[in-house]
């Protein structure tokens, strides 16, 4: 990696989240700022999330879809919720599993569950509809309790695009509400300070930056939907990951520094 001595860079992420990232742009030089601006806050129907869960296990979805981290921890904790505590688990559920990228292949093999499903392209909603198979018209659908039932644990600020795409492709998709997406505000220093680059790794971590940063400096963002939130909210795209993941990330944050004075 490029020398990136003298940098400054700031992580909007949670320590735990960040730590790979940081470490990866302190051995190139950079001097790495690590100040999360939202967090995750459980969804305040947890009955709901336990129900869905419940279904998963009873094999009455064909599909459960991931697009975050958070999603698999809500759902693996959902199975404890009261209404629904079983000791049945996820890894075990009469279901297939699509994850959107790398990170949520990784959480799901951490609680034991194999991704049948990773888009080919682009990991975002788009790229998992691009690659989502269209349902089989084989059985009918009184032989299939799940038929084309789709669950979506998503966060309360997801966009409609996955479960459009879906929908128009002939499943039924259903929302849930996984979890919440809390504001964290910036410690003052953090918001007095200068950097070269801030990276935004979701919509919702680019407008929070806008709001609570300002748009004066570049960014470097995740993927295309990320940039193009940034973008939204006035802030100016650097940069974007090729993929997801943290060795792109940094790459990106070489990349949009070599092209700064």
């Amino acid at each position: 990696m490029t020398d990136l001595t003298g940098r400054t860079v700031l992580l909007p992420r949670s320590p735990a989240r960040a730590a790979g990232l940081a470490g990866l742009l302190r051995r190139a030089g950079a001097e790495v700022t690590v100040a999360p601006v939202i967090e995750r806050a459980p969804a305040d129907d947890g009955a709901t999330l336990a129900a869905a869960v419940s279904d998963v296990l009873a094999g009455r979805y064909a599909w459960v879809v991931i697009t975050s981290v958070n999603a698999v921890e809500a759902l693996s904790a959902a199975q404890h919720h009261p209404t629904g505590a079983t000791s049945a688990t996820l890894a075990a559920a009469p279901v297939r599993w699509a994850a959107v990228g790398p990170a949520t292949v990784r959480a799901l093999a951490d609680a034991g569950i194999a991704a049948d499903l990773v888009p080919d392209g682009e990991a975002s909603a788009d790229g998992l509809v691009a690659t989502f198979p269209a349902p089989s018209s084989a059985a009918p659908a009184s032989a299939d309790p799940a038929g084309t039932r789709v669950l979506l644990p998503l966060g309360d600020r997801a966009r409609p695009t996955l479960r459009d795409g879906l929908r128009t492709l002939g499943w039924t998709p259903d929302v849930v509400t996984a979890y919440r997406t809390v504001r964290s505000d910036l410690p003052a220093d953090v918001v007095g300070a200068r950097y070269d680059i801030v990276v935004v790794t979701s919509g919702s971590v680019a407008r929070e930056i806008a709001t609570q940063y300002g748009t004066h400096a570049p960014v470097v963002a995740i993927g295309r939907p990320s940039a193009e939130a940034a973008r939204e909210t006035g802030l100016t795209v650097a940069a974007v990951a090729d993929r997801p993941t943290d060795a792109a990330l940094a790459a990106a944050v070489t990349t949009a520094c070599e092209g700064e004075p």
